[in-house]
């Protein structure tokens, strides 16, 4: 009898452990990821706990987390003006959303370079989520129920970023701006915010358009 609760008293100790050593590991990525932005991968091991690394796991199903949109980082080395296009990927799911709100393909294109690298399950660790990593409040506002369906995100983008060209007037780079900061900070200091990211995000978004037109 004794031997079996000391047995299970280990087994528990040795679960408090690994969540514990879990914990520590992903609060270590975080705070790499802040600096150098590796790939942290989400994944489940065999006794149930939660697992992060920075290598994907070969032998079960995983989910890469992203700590920052695609182009925002300044720290990025990405050659912006030859980093390859995704020029075959949801064309339906892009024109049909281009169309319905009036924007240019090409746009909606780019910007879903920019925020997720036409990643699907892409996630930030503020929440937003999909291949126009939107917030979960945007989400609800432009009626997405289900962020990682990529026509419904996609649709939800374009939704959200017709309705900040309406209000700054077709001023690109001022909704680009609110669609990173967002419209609060945009008009708080009248103009793009000073903000690193945001300026480098503007300008990248801007240069893959240009791309994306050119290529269309």
């Amino acid at each position: 009898m004794l031997d079996r609760l000391n047995t299970r008293w280990g087994h528990k100790l040795k679960l408090q452990a690994a969540k514990a050593l879990t914990a520590c590991v992903f609060f270590l990525l975080i705070t790499t990821a802040s600096a150098a932005e590796p790939p942290v991968y989400r994944y489940q091991q065999a006794n149930g706990i939660t697992a992060f690394s920075d290598r994907a796991p070969k032998d079960r199903p995983y989910q890469r987390l992203r700590f920052d949109c695609f182009a925002c980082s300044s720290y990025s080395t990405e050659n912006w003006h030859t980093t390859p296009l995704f020029l075959q990927q949801y064309q339906q799911e892009i024109s049909r959303a281009a169309t319905e709100y009036q924007l240019d393909p090409a746009l909606l294109r780019a910007v879903i370079h920019a925020e997720s690298a036409f990643n699907p399950k892409a996630l930030s660790k503020s929440g937003a989520a999909g291949l126009m990593q939107l917030m979960p409040d945007t989400a609800t506002e432009v009626g997405v129920t289900n962020v990682w369906h990529q026509q419904q995100n996609i649709q939800g983008g374009a939704s959200y970023l017709s309705s900040l060209l309406q209000r700054y007037k077709g001023d690109i780079k001022l909704a680009m701006a609110a669609y990173n900061a967002g419209p609060g900070a945009v008009d708080k200091h009248q103009g793009i915010p000073p903000y690193t990211e945001t300026q480098v995000y503007v300008e990248r978004v801007l240069l893959l358009w240009s791309r994306y037109q050119k290529a269309s």
